[in-house]
Formats: structure tokens, sequence, C-alpha cells
């Protein structure tokens, strides 16, 4: 995530994710896929200052960019709508909601348009020394299949640097508790990357 700032009390903060998926016996008939997925990117523009109250959040759009090496991994498609995110921080707790709608708008049209809804309430403990445990869904509702993608993941993360840079290196198991049709299902590991410049 990159914060820039945009005036005395604005932030625009930036938050790319980039997949890296190595995936098998998701897609009949075909054997695993490793690559690159779909980008979604995301803008918020944010109060530089929490409300009295201590709460953060942040709104503005949100793109999908067709970056997939296969198309076993990806969409095809261009997309956008809206995103928000809020959060509370009470020491080492902080508790929130991210969501965002995305409607694709340009593509090959023997694909599947896009018209689904992200929600990812979470839930972190963070301890003195940079480790942070947390629990959360990343919840999609597909408005064209009328079905939900469920998983529950717990993840640990930790904080370090590498040269000036702060990353974060995160790690967890997750459980579908529900899935489309040709989604994945049981239990998977994930594995996190992220890249900080706070101010």
């Amino acid at each position: 995530m990159i914060p820039i700032s945009i005036g005395q009390d604005w932030n625009l903060v930036s938050r790319t994710i980039l997949p890296i998926i190595d995936q098998w016996g998701i897609v009949p008939g075909t054997d695993g896929q490793v690559g690159l997925s779909d980008t979604v990117q995301s803008l918020f523009f944010s109060p530089k200052a929490p409300t009295a109250g201590g709460f953060i959040w942040g709104a503005g759009p949100v793109f999908l960019l067709p970056t997939a090496t296969d198309k076993l991994l990806g969409t095809e498609k261009w997309g956008g709508g809206p995103t928000a995110v809020g959060l509370v921080q009470k020491g080492p707790w902080t508790l929130g909601l991210l969501a965002n709608h995305i409607w694709s708008f340009a593509g090959p049209s023997d694909r599947a348009d896009i018209n689904a809804t992200f929600i990812q309430p979470f839930v972190t403990y963070t301890t003195p020394n940079a480790w942070t445990f947390a629990l959360q869904t990343e919840s999609t509702y597909d408005w064209e299949g009328d079905q939900w993608n469920v998983p529950i993941a717990a993840q640990i993360a930790k904080l370090t640097k590498i040269g000036g840079q702060l990353v974060q290196f995160q790690a967890g198991p997750r459980y579908y508790a529900a899935s489309t049709d040709t989604g994945p299902e049981g239990w998977a590991l994930r594995f996190n990357v992220t890249l900080l410049f706070p101010k």
C-alpha cells in the first residue's frame, strides 16, 4: 500500500494485488496451472487523521486488469467499480471491513461477464515485536452465477526490513466454507508478501 499526500488533510492510498497462483485439480480435463492472475488495483481517498472515535476510512475506485499469464488463471476482462475500507485500532487490536464491487466493461465476448461483490471483514492482533495474527474471510458473491465463494483464513505475519524497505511476510491456511461450481474446495495454503510505504 502506497499513501500519496494530496493536500493538508487527505491521502490517496494505492493498493495493488497481483496474485501468483499454483493450482491443480481445479479445471476438469487439464493439468495444473502456474502463473500470474488478474491485477486488482484499488485507490482510496482517505483523511490523514482518524475521527474522534479512532475510526479510519477510505473510499474510491477499484479496477480489474487482465494480467493473467494463462487464460485459466484469469478472466480476460477489464473491470471497475467502487471500493471502501473502514477500521478501528484499539491497542494491539484492529477490527475492520474492506469491500468492493466490480463490473466488467471490456474483454472477449466468449468469456463470462463479471458482476461481483467482494467483502473482507478482518480482525488482527499485533505483538510488540511486529508479529501479527489475523482471522478473516474474503467472500465474493457472483451476481451472474448467483453463487458465493467464502474462504475463511487464519494467518500469521511478520513485519521486517530488507535494506530500507518495510516488508510484511504472511502465511496461513484457509478453508472454503462455500465455493462456486468451478471454484476451489476444502483446504488451501496462502503466502503473501506486502511492500509497505508508511508516512
